[in-house]
């Protein structure tokens, strides 16, 4: 009855795969068309995705990257509650498997209980992804993401309280209709306030199929790019300070790639492609892909960490 479940092939390198736990939203926000063109949420069984994560494991999977449209939403539709806390515990069981990411979570009805499993399980990275858009009320109200500045405001310092050293992940939407220049100024505060780990912006795109789009697409093509250049200067800042941080701590990597005379690699607070990388020069260190070394930080940038080996038990000998 299982043969098949869980068979697949993965296109990422050979220690980390993504899991798709549900396909699907049920969610209305105005600028996306993603439900007309997935439909409602599905959320897997736990079983068939331990059944999935089982598999990926014993083919070398050290990494689990938890995708959906949204992870938050996931068991509600199959076990009427929210049942990601509940997967991840059945995950973690799974030999062979050291890290688990979480991505796209939604901040409205988040479960708070996901936060407790962060904080007491080593397998779960301190690791959030989970997009905002924005912090004015009357965006969000028109955006239809079901939340309020002061309900996301407090849903951060939820996430800072319960686990001080989780590093969140968000993106931005700038240019949406009706984003006046002192309501970006509101989103700029805001940011700075927050100081994300991670943060990505985008410019509002009017799309049709979506509810925005019968909404007047007013903020010129320029004014979107020069706020969303403004946004990632500041984020630029707010990284680079958390980077300095880290010089002269050790932190546990997992190793990627070679590029040039560069291994490429992350902490458990950096996602593939799309967040912060710790370069090791390979003129000077000979790492195994794919392994996880413990690498002390020696320099850091805006948004790359250099750093040296504090142990050659996992590295390959020459």
């Amino acid at each position: 009855k299982h043969e098949l479940v869980g068979e697949r092939v993965t296109t990422t390198p050979k220690h980390y795969a993504y899991l798709k736990i549900a396909e699907g939203c049920d969610r209305p926000c105005s600028f996306c068309a993603i439900p007309l063109m997935r439909g409602k949420h599905v959320s897997k069984t736990i079983e068939n995705l331990v059944i999935e994560s089982k598999k990926l494991a014993e083919k070398g999977i050290k990494e689990l990257i938890l995708i959906a449209q949204d992870l938050t939403y996931y068991g509600l539709d199959i076990y009427k509650k929210r049942a990601l806390a509940e997967l991840l515990k059945e995950l973690i069981k799974i030999d062979g498997i050291e890290w688990i990411r979480l991505h796209y979570a939604f901040p409205k009805g988040f479960p708070l209980d996901v936060l407790e499993v962060i904080k007491n399980e080593p397998k779960v990275c301190n690791y959030l992804d989970i997009p905002l858009q924005h912090i004015n009320t009357d965006i969000l109200k028109s955006m239809k993401r079901g939340t309020t500045s002061e309900k996301t405001r407090t849903l951060v310092k939820e996430f800072r309280k319960a686990v001080p050293n989780m590093a969140i992940r968000t993106t931005m939407i700038v240019g949406y209709p009706g984003e006046t220049e002192e309501i970006f100024q509101e989103l700029k505060e805001f940011i700075k306030e927050s100081k994300f780990e991670r943060l990505g912006c985008f410019t509002y795109s009017h799309e049709e199929d979506t509810s925005a789009y019968l909404l007047d697409d007013n903020i010129p093509q320029e004014v979107k790019e020069q706020r969303v250049a403004e946004i990632m200067e500041l984020q630029a800042e707010i990284s680079f300070d958390l980077n300095q941080q880290k010089v002269g701590k050790t932190f546990k990597c997992i190793f990627d790639r070679k590029e040039g005379t560069d291994y490429i690699g992350r902490t458990e607070f950096d996602s593939p492609d799309v967040d912060n990388e710790v370069i090791v020069d390979a003129t000077k260190h000979f790492l195994q892909l794919g392994q996880f070394i413990d690498i002390k930080i020696t320099e850091a940038t805006d948004f790359d960490l250099y750093g040296e080996p504090v142990t050659y038990s996992k590295i390959k000998d020459l």
